[in-house]
């Protein structure tokens, strides 16, 4: 069975704010096959750039390589948001109702994959991820300058 890590993050600069997400897909060596990022727009949380973020991950596999390889891969998602991590593993609740409706898109996500983890790691072990997020951010406020 092959293994992929996929590394997220997402965040907000205030918190809500604008926002945006870095996904890394790695092999089982944790060599990079692909990065991606995007702008996700104002008034959103660090939490719901962080689940957006996954959603598009577990997405992008999907579309990247197909039903075959997602039914029989094993993938592990890795970030650095022990909230998030925590409630995709059922061990904090969700309260917030934004935040249940992130959540059960990626619940209903999960089925369409044979093996799908989610671990939390230390934020120095997500600098790639962490550096598409803020490189994204970056060029949409010097896009906002001018005009």
């Amino acid at each position: 069975m092959k293994k992929f890590i996929i590394y997220t993050d997402g965040g907000a600069r205030g918190n809500p704010g604008p926002a945006a997400f870095g996904v890394v897909i790695c092999n089982e060596r944790e060599q990079i096959i692909r990065e991606y990022s995007e702008y996700l727009g104002e008034n959103l949380t660090n939490n719901e750039a962080e689940y957006l973020a996954i959603i598009f991950a577990l997405k992008k596999f999907k579309a990247l390589f197909g039903k075959k390889l997602t039914e029989t891969a094993e993938v592990e998602i890795r970030a650095d948001s022990e909230l998030v991590i925590n409630q995709l593993n059922g061990k904090y609740r969700i309260e917030d109702p934004r935040i249940q409706k992130l959540f059960m898109e990626i619940w209903n996500l999960k089925f369409d994959f044979k093996s799908l983890k989610f671990k939390h790691i230390p934020r120095e072990k997500n600098k790639e991820a962490d550096r598409l997020v803020n490189d994204t951010l970056n060029r949409q406020n010097q896009n906002q300058r001018l005009f």
